[in-house]
């Protein structure tokens, strides 16, 4: 259901037709295998196995995708632009720029052998790293990405990929709780309180969204960022619900920086304090699957920001999937600044500045959301 509040229904739907921006945000209403099964001539409708095989190409796309970007950024990019932030080189010897850095550190990190503590619970302690990557990746199935590019498109999309996400807290206390370490343990119980502190103010920071919106579904979300929201000199400003309430888009990018873990909410690791928090006894390959995670939330975080208050891949000229990973890059850009440019601050204050503060501040808009959605309503 549409609440009509910032545009109508046929309004959205021409926009969407008739430009790249609008385009790229609907997707169409065609998910990715469904385009495919077109494509290859199986029809919008294959039988069940068919679209059981189309979606697993799909994923695998998807997820080959953020990987590969992931694994750039995070060995990469995370250490040249802390380097910039802190007036330093950074790595520039292994491949043009530093780039095969990343290969390098792939190759040292995989062959290390994975040591297991002495005593360690190990189903838990097998099974915690592979919950955090596989979290992140199961949230990007019902993001729009671009024309026709996303995976699902269901109903419930805004409450499935909060649900995704918020898995990996298991997989942070599982593995701290199950290390037989004290500093693991007291980083899983941080990572596990922060989380809780945190993705409440998140999610109802971003239900006001929905108010606006009228709707779940993470394509019609962003269909109703289409339309211009004022004209100054002849510019257009879209729609976004960043410009509609900059309140909000505050909350929850303050929030979703506790949520993946980045300063000054990095308590779950804390390196002075914690060693490495809930990470302390893993190496080799269980310690990239544990980094690759904390790297795909971040990654996530930026999707569903770009999709919730940035009119997802919407914008002139380029493609959507272009504009959307330019957005999603720049949350992670933010991340990183926040990271070299804040202190982390003591886990007493974090809990009161979640539960104490942006919690009282996510209810209090998500009020004043449904007041003004019922006037204008």
């Amino acid at each position: 259901m549409r609440s009509g509040v910032l545009l109508q229904q046929g309004n959205a739907t021409n926009a969407t037709n008739a430009t790249n921006a609008s385009a790229g945000a609907s997707g169409g209403g065609t998910t990715f295998p469904e385009l495919l099964s077109q494509t290859l001539g199986f029809g919008p409708n294959p039988d069940p196995g068919l679209q059981f095989l189309f979606g697993l190409v799909g994923a695998a796309l998807i997820s080959v995708l953020f990987l590969s970007i992931v694994a750039v950024a995070g060995i990469w990019g995370k250490r040249k632009i802390t380097a910039a932030f802190t007036d330093r080189i950074a790595v520039n010897r292994v491949g043009p720029f530093g780039l095969l850095i990343v290969v390098a550190d792939a190759v040292r990190l995989l062959s290390k052998e994975v040591i297991i503590p002495d005593d360690a619970d190990r189903p838990g302690f097998d099974i915690g790293p592979m919950i955090v990557p596989f979290s992140a990746i199961l949230g990007f199935a019902v993001i729009p990405l671009g024309t026709n590019l996303q995976l699902a498109d269901p109903e419930t999309g805004f409450v499935f990929v909060f649900a995704a996400s918020s898995l990996a807290s298991l997989g942070l206390l599982l593995s701290g709780y199950s290390s037989n370490n004290k500093y693991s343990l007291l980083g899983g119980l941080r990572a596990l309180a922060q989380n809780l502190a945190y993705e409440i103010p998140l999610v109802v920071t971003a239900a006001s969204v929905v108010l606006f919106a009228g709707t779940l579904q993470m394509s019609e979300v962003v269909a109703a960022q289409a339309e211009p929201l004022f004209t100054v000199a002849g510019v257009s400003i879209p729609s976004w619900f960043a410009f509609v309430n900059p309140f909000a888009f505050v909350l929850f990018m303050i929030s979703n920086l506790a949520e993946v873990g980045r300063n000054p909410f990095d308590t779950p690791e804390a390196p002075g304090e914690l060693v490495a928090g809930f990470m302390t006894e893993y190496s080799g390959a269980y310690f990239v699957l544990l980094y690759l995670g904390e790297f795909l939330h971040i990654f996530l975080g930026g999707a569903i920001v770009a999709t919730l208050f940035l009119g997802g891949p919407a914008g002139p000229v380029l493609p959507g999937i272009v504009w959307m990973l330019i957005k999603i890059l720049a949350v992670y850009l933010f991340t990183q600044w926040m990271r070299s440019a804040i202190p982390r601050i003591r886990i007493d204050q974090l809990i009161q500045i979640g539960w104490k503060g942006l919690l009282v501040m996510s209810f209090a808009n998500l009020v004043l959301t449904a007041v003004i959605v019922g006037l204008i309503a």
